[in-house]
């Protein structure tokens, strides 16, 4: 049995340094783990990059790490570790599922992974906070920045007199790098104060008391008794209770559902601005702050927490409280304004001429001249709510209004309770100011306030006006904190407020409908998943605080005036003119609705193979229907947005809007097969109907005018068809001429291609013939050369025994010299007679010696006979 071969693998190349030799951070470019282990217990910060070689996404981090390093190499080690090679101990003790993975080590404590994006100023952003986990607060004007930041603060009060280190103070130390280690954002802040007057500020009176600041809620103290004094614990006590007005999101770039989870919780307000993490000063950031501040100030019934502004205003001698008295004072006097129980009404008329349209405030009060207590604020009732909105209806009419400069309010009693009323303040608010925007120049500056002679009146300063409005009736107080406060908790479109780097994500702002060219890259919208609408905010508007009121309030309202922004096809181009004109998300409405004509639209998208069939009927009939009374249009709806009432689960879809009923569209049927004549009938039967309304001798003028046009069109149609269809057969008797010519080539090529096939069929068996032949004789050929070889080994064998031959016959011939040399002495002694009478013996001995000769002869030469044969 034959054994399976073994795998031959290539070992894989040693690897080689990541990092240049110059740079500052150390590279164990063979995983040398262990060395990185003794490195760390030398050094007190300590940052570690794992990276694989062949990785892009390590690459890329490479030069931003070097940066890192350069500025923070006399302060942090930084040691990068190559995790990808087979044999270094760094890939046999860590596994690791993406790269590049950065932690980071505070003496003993640790990892702190850094999860996030791979840009120098982030991760020295991330770095100097694990350096310096706590902030030193030494005075009051420190505490109020401190307290003042967007992000969530604990403070904790320590007093370093009796030692160096006072009871908690390392514990506090270690929950910082604690809440590092679980929010890789860094958003919840620690600070230290070692002042007794600078914590009594925020009502810190024991050395180890920590405090969390919250803006919109009540701030907390930690519960000693409660939970036990460890960093885990006061970590979990701060992320658990820490407050959120307005998040960052930092997508990673992969596959993720941050956003998804974030959109989830309901409509979002996603603000897009340019943020460098090392600056020392964010203005823009500081007006998003305030604004979320302001949205998020709900609960007015707690105790108050310490002014921040008074806190710094503390330190100057100066400081008056008169001013917090009179504004406390008149926030009293106007409580039933800054929260009433309110609901925003629009009036379904809309006027064609001047495009306006009233907006109206229903509010639910008490009873006239008995003033609201300061605690108990009136509250929402939906039933209250619902039994104004009914009753406003029933006088829907009483406040139209066709245009008015003035805001007419209106008091009338309840149906329900004689101890309440409803007061409604509408205006004629023209279509080009819905932004509603609270400034001096705006229409709503100094608004006459009427009542009307319906109902119950009453002064002024009773009525509630609009949202946006409410500034016209207490000029003394600050517009903006009037408009949003609190906003957040007296609407049911509550926004979650979200921030993104511009810089790292503008990609995403792009596609909610930011422009590609802007030089400044910021830019703020609100997505509503449940109601599937996005609005943006106008780029040619600076991205300052009241811009974002205004549209948060724009959005808060019921009937929102904000116009949904649709996803346009931005490859689309009308340079040319093309038979089917192409629709988008901005020419939709002019093309469909404002045009005179009668539009046919199909509904097509890039991957429907069957619209791509529907391309040819279509430019057909684009040919078919005279232009000046009939567009043929096309919009893909992948690429475009349409408004929810056009919007279709069917591809192909085909829509028919009539030019004198545009909002009577109708659907072409499904079960009719799309076709030419069937689109015809389909368009001739709905664009000859006659309107609702009794059609005048003009009308029927017209329509006869419009008939013949169509039938003067259709016959210049059908002439050109005519000279289309002698023009074809011209065509086809060319065609039959050549088609017959071809037919005779054809035979002639058949005939050769017999003749060549015999030819071939000759040759093929000549061919074996002399394959044959050349076979036989390469046979003999073979048997010769065989033979051959049989001679040459025969003649090597005989020139062989030839020599042997000749060596024996001169061997031979040696001996019988010698042998004639010794029998010479012998005669000269003896004598004649002697030599007549030899002995027998003699003799006899001779004659047998030349026998034996003779005999030796006979065989030689018998062998060699032999061998010759």
């Amino acid at each position: 049995s034959c054994s399976r071969a073994k795998d031959v693998t290539m070992p894989a190349k040693l690897p080689v340094n990541f990092f240049s030799p110059r740079s500052a951070v150390i590279d164990l470019f063979r995983g040398q783990l262990d060395y990185a282990e003794q490195l760390r217990q030398d050094s007190e910060i300590v940052l570690y990059f794992f990276y694989a070689p062949w990785c892009g996404q390590s690459i890329a981090a490479r030069e931003e790490i070097q940066r890192v390093a350069s500025r923070l190499s006399d302060q942090v080690l930084f040691v990068a570790i190559n995790c990808w090679w087979n044999q270094g101990k760094c890939r046999k003790q860590k596994h690791f599922f993406y790269f590049p993975v950065i932690h980071l080590y505070h003496r003993s404590f640790g990892p702190i992974e850094y999860k996030g994006p791979m840009s120098a100023v982030y991760i020295e952003k991330f770095v100097r906070r694990v350096m310096t986990p706590l902030l030193y607060i030494s005075s009051r004007s420190k505490l109020l920045d401190f307290l003042s930041n967007y992000e969530p603060g604990v403070v904790g009060y320590f007093e370093f007199n009796a030692s160096p280190q006072p009871p908690g103070y390392l514990t506090f130390f270690t929950s910082a790098l604690h809440s590092l280690k679980k929010d890789y954002l860094g958003t919840l802040r620690f600070g230290v104060i070692t002042d007794k007057r600078v914590a009594e500020q925020i009502s810190l009176q024991h050395s180890g008391s920590l405090y969390l600041h919250r803006h919109a809620n009540t701030s907390l103290i930690y519960p000693k008794d409660i939970l036990n004094y460890t960093a885990e614990n006061i970590c979990k006590w701060a992320l658990e209770n820490r407050e959120m007005l307005i998040r960052w999101l930092r997508p990673h770039g992969g596959k993720s559902l941050l956003l998804n989870n974030e959109l989830k919780k309901g409509p979002a307000l996603l603000i897009f601005i340019p943020y460098n993490p090392l600056a020392e000063i964010h203005p823009l950031l500081d007006e998003i702050t305030k604004v979320a501040l302001e949205y998020h100030k709900c609960n007015k019934s707690q105790a108050p927490e310490p002014d921040l502004q008074h806190l710094g205003d503390t330190d100057s001698p100066a400081f008056d409280s008169s001013v917090t008295d009179a504004h406390l004072k008149l926030s009293e006097t106007f409580s039933i304004t800054k929260y009433p129980c309110c609901n925003t009404v629009v009036l379904p008329q809309w006027h064609s001429i001047s495009r306006t349209h009233n907006v109206c405030e229903l509010c639910v009060n008490q009873t006239l001249g008995v003033k609201p207590n300061k605690v108990h604020v009136p509250h929402c009732n939906f039933l209250e709510i619902e039994a104004a909105l009914d009753s406003f209806y029933l006088q829907e009419h009483t406040f139209f209004q066709v245009i008015s400069n003035t805001i007419e309010c209106s008091n009338f009693l309840s149906f329900y309770s004689p101890f309440s009323y409803y007061t409604a303040c509408c205006r004629t608010v023209n279509r080009h100011f819905l932004s509603f925007i609270s400034s001096e120049k705006t229409i709503f500056q100094t608004p006459k306030v009427a009542f009307s002679s319906h109902g119950k009146k009453d002064n002024t300063q009773f009525s509630i006006p609009h949202i946006e409005d409410r500034n016209c009736f207490i000029p003394d107080l600050n517009i903006s904190s009037m408009n949003i406060t609190g906003l957040s908790c007296r609407t049911n479109k509550t926004l979650n407020l979200y921030l993104l780097d511009s810089n790292l994500f503008w990609i995403y702002a792009e596609r909610l409908g930011a422009s590609r060219s802007t030089h400044l890259k910021e830019f703020a919208a609100i997505v509503d998943m449940k109601e599937e609408v996005h609005y943006v905010l106008d780029q040619n508007q600076s991205l300052v605080g009241p811009t974002l009121e205004n549209f948060i309030k724009n959005f808060s309202v019921l009937y929102s005036p904000l116009k949904r922004h649709l996803v346009d096809d931005p490859s689309v181009h009308f340079q040319e003119q093309h038979v089917i004109t192409e629709v988008t998300t901005h020419t939709f409405h002019e093309i469909v609705f404002v045009s005179e004509k009668n539009v046919l639209l199909l509904y097509y998208s890039q991957w429907c193979g069957f619209c791509a069939s529907l391309n040819h009927i279509f430019i057909q009939l684009a040919r078919l229907l005279p232009p000046d009374n009939f567009t043929v249009a096309r919009i893909d709806v992948t690429r475009n947005d349409l408004p929810w009432e056009f919007m279709t689960d069917r591809l192909p879809t085909i829509l028919f809007f009539p030019h004198q009923r545009k909002e009577q569209s109708v659907k072409f049927p499904e079960d009719f097969s799309v076709n030419l004549p069937n689109l015809l009938k389909f368009i001739l039967h709905h664009s000859s109907l006659s309107s609702s309304e009794p059609c005048t001798k003009e009308c029927r003028h017209k329509e006869s005018v419009l008939q013949q046009g169509h039938i003067s069109h259709l016959e210049r149609e059908i002439q050109k068809l005519r000279s289309e269809i002698s023009a074809l057969h011209q065509a086809h008797g060319q065609l039959e001429a050549q088609l017959s010519e071809a037919r005779r080539e054809e035979q002639r090529l058949q005939q050769q291609k017999h003749t060549l096939e015999k030819q071939h069929k000759t040759l093929q068996l000549h061919s074996e013939q002399l394959q044959a032949t050349y076979d036989q004789k390469n046979q003999e050929l073979l048997e010769m050369a065989e033979k051959l070889q049989e001679l040459a080994e025969a003649s090597e064998n005989l020139l062989k025994e030839n020599a042997l031959l000749r060596i024996l016959v001169a061997s031979r011939e040696g001996k019988l010299q010698s042998r004639d040399e010794m029998k010479e002495p012998l005669q000269s002694e003896q004598t004649l007679p002697e030599d007549n009478s030899m002995s027998p013996s003699t003799a006899t001995a001779t004659a047998e010696e030349e026998r034996t000769d003779s005999i030796g002869t006979t065989e030689t030469e018998h062998s060699s006979g032999n061998r010759t044969q």
